[in-house]
């Protein structure tokens, strides 16, 4: 009804219907970004661009340049370009062959090409160097990577990020998912409660990056 009234108004002010809806929509996505966070930042991947390109030139300028790859690598991940971090990671493995955070950036590019053998082996290794690296995440990874092939695996690695991040609403969803599809319902009804319980509790900064999965996992829990 709110938004009713709202389009209503805008109408009125602008006088064209198509407008209005526009404007409307542009409200809308405005205060998502500012205090809910589910639409998708329009900002962001050209920010991301802009900075792969800054590393492309300044490797170009400096060829042994292996921070500036690995920045790079990690760019090209996030922007979901797998293979090309791979090429940018090949080249600097004799600098980082100890490094946690080299490891994971390798076995996120293999999981995510659907190499999970290979993953696997990757971010176990990261782990083995630090548990805790990147807060768990690589865990989370796993899990996912595994629930559909291998949920006792998929659990485990759950069980593993959950002891050292408690505070993840995306670790309990991704926990109700697989027990889900285990068939066991009571489990996954828990696992979707508790990761809303852990949102209420969250600090206002941390809500805006959990929300997107307390509300998947407030539906699940309603479908029961």
């Amino acid at each position: 009804m709110s938004k009713f009234i709202i389009f209503s108004a805008l109408w009125w002010l602008v006088g064209n219907p198509f407008l209005a809806l526009l404007l409307l929509l542009i409200i809308i996505y405005v205060l998502d970004r500012q205090f809910i966070g589910i639409f998708p930042s329009l900002t962001r991947p050209l920010k991301r661009r802009r900075e792969a390109a800054r590393l492309r030139d300044q490797i170009a300028l400096n060829a042994n340049d292996v921070s500036a790859k690995l920045d790079l690598a990690r760019n090209l991940i996030i922007r979901k370009k797998y293979e090309e971090s791979l090429r940018y990671l090949g080249e600097i493995k004799d600098s980082y062959d100890d490094s946690a955070d080299y490891w994971n950036a390798v076995g996120t590019s293999r999981i995510m090409l659907g190499q999970s053998d290979q993953g696997e082996a990757h971010l176990l290794k990261a782990l083995s160097i630090n548990p805790r690296v990147q807060y768990g995440e690589p865990w989370l990874r796993l899990a996912d990577a595994f629930k559909d092939k291998d949920q006792s695996k998929a659990l485990g690695y759950l069980e593993q990020f959950q002891s050292i991040q408690s505070s993840s609403c995306e670790g309990y969803y991704l926990s109700g998912i697989i027990y889900q599809s285990l068939g066991r319902s009571r489990e996954a009804h828990e696992a979707f409660t508790q990761s809303l319980a852990i949102y209420r509790t969250l600090p206002k900064y941390r809500k805006k990056s959990e929300r997107k999965w307390a509300l998947r996992s407030w539906v699940n829990k309603m479908k029961k």
